[in-house]
């Protein structure tokens, strides 16, 4: 089995590149351009918590198209919600319509929601050894979208006969054209163009993991026992429920995501209330956003070498030192390199989490529909942190928040624990009705 990752991979690098540019530029206009047209300052942030709502909203439905019709189709469609969302913002911005500036964001957290799922598409085939590096070279599409995202948004903010910002929704409509090239050149792998219906497939014959993809061609029973017997439409809520690594790799995604984006933005705000210069908030929150996506260059290295266990409990500690530097001190060194710290953090569960579930998952015929429900839980869980900041440093202030996080992260570690008694690393699980999909010894 060759050890290089295919040039798919590199394409869906590319297309998660374009991805994170869209999701970058959205955090530095939404909040800005939300103000601009709403009378009420509180109202400012609601376009862009339409576009959370609206990637929690999309992401099942985004994993059950993707099944129906294949990845690479549903790709290529969620390209026009990304387009239409740049000509909506582009019409709100120069109109002063708050109304379509809530559709822009929403549209785009549409695309958003189906462009999540390049991460999992990167490991369709591959060998089990190669997954973690898949995914981790793919988030890492995120070093480019830290250098583009705020480079287009500055450049196009202030352009002489236009609105401001309004360029900068319209470039969505050229990134939506990108998009849409860079995954009409991915060959996907054998097998993983359609997958078969829900009672209906095969399982795997060679032994490998997948994230999604379809199993086997021979048409023979997998070793993992799979018949297509279970053709319910809970089949991937009853395997989550019945597998502990599953619900580990879901929690510890969600939980480092939603603690991750919590401590962000509440960063932010605190830093405003100590009465920090704008452009030294904005270098703190640069440097995190590096953090969170530069060491996946070598975290599928990493994971190679330490295993997951190693690399997700290291996330979680990771986590829990973000929120500890944040008790010691309130000074600017210490606040960034605990956004710092936090982006490593991140890093580690988010790629950690993908893996174990990409792993734990095998070529089975309902993959994408655990892997929607793990991006719904990721979802869930952001939407939750992009609303919550300001709210509990009213309520429980930066301290509390921090010891909270720090009191969640300890769970998240003893749940990861004892779901992971058992070696995770290989086989699949099996879907029969009857069987326990949990991690063979």
């Amino acid at each position: 089995m060759s050890s290089k990752l295919p040039f798919a991979t590199y394409l869906y690098f590319l297309a998660q590149s374009i991805n994170l540019t869209t999701a970058v530029m959205s955090v530095a206009m939404a909040a800005i351009v939300g103000a601009s047209l709403t009378p009420s300052l509180w109202l400012s942030t609601v376009p862009y918590g339409f576009q959370f709502l609206c990637v929690m909203l999309m992401t099942v439905p985004a994993s059950r198209l993707m099944k129906r019709i294949g990845r690479k189709p549903a790709f290529l469609l969620a390209a026009l919600p990304l387009a239409l969302s740049g000509a909506a913002g582009y019409l709100a911005v120069d109109r002063s319509s708050f109304a379509l500036l809530i559709v822009a964001h929403a549209l785009l957290g549409s695309y958003i929601a189906f462009a999540n799922f390049n991460r999992f598409a990167a490991t369709d085939g591959l060998d089990a050894q190669l997954k973690p590096r898949a995914i981790s070279l793919v988030v890492a599409g995120g070093v480019l979208a830290a250098l583009a995202g705020p480079l287009l948004a500055d450049r196009l903010k202030d352009v002489a006969g236009y609105a401001p910002f309004a360029l900068c929704y319209a470039a969505f409509t050229g990134l939506a054209l990108l998009s849409f090239l860079v995954h009409l050149a991915v060959r996907e792998a054998p097998g993983a163009a359609r997958l078969p219906a829900a009672g209906g497939g095969h399982g795997g014959t060679d032994g490998h993991d997948g994230a999604g993809g379809q199993a086997g061609a021979n048409g023979h029973e997998g070793a993992n026992g799979y018949s297509g017997a279970d053709g319910h439409a809970g089949a991937a809520w009853r395997a989550v429920r019945r597998s502990p690594a599953l619900g580990a790799a879901i929690a510890v995604g969600a939980l480092g995501y939603g603690i991750m984006n919590l401590l962000m933005v509440q960063a932010s705000l605190h830093m405003a209330g100590l009465h920090m210069h704008f452009s030294a908030v904005g270098t703190a929150i640069q440097w995190h956003v590096v953090a969170m996506f530069a060491p996946s260059f070598f975290t599928g290295a990493i994971i190679g070498r330490l295993g997951l266990r190693a690399v997700i409990a290291g996330g979680i500690l990771l986590l829990i030192a973000a929120s500890v530097l944040n008790l010691l001190s309130d000074g600017y060194a210490m606040l960034v390199t605990s956004l710092v710290v936090l982006g490593l953090g991140w890093n580690f569960t988010y790629v950690g989490g993908s893996a174990l579930l990409a792993r734990v998952l095998g070529e089975q015929p309902h993959a994408i529909e655990v892997q929607g429900l793990n991006d719904l839980g990721l979802s869930v869980m952001a939407t939750a942190g992009a609303f919550l900041p300001a709210l509990l440093l009213q309520g429980l202030g930066w301290a509390g928040t921090n010891l909270a996080c720090i009191g969640l992260c300890l769970a998240l570690l003893a749940c990861v624990h004892r779901s992971l008694k058992r070696d995770p690393a290989m086989a699949p699980i099996s879907w029969n009705a009857g069987s326990d999909p949990g991690v063979s010894p």
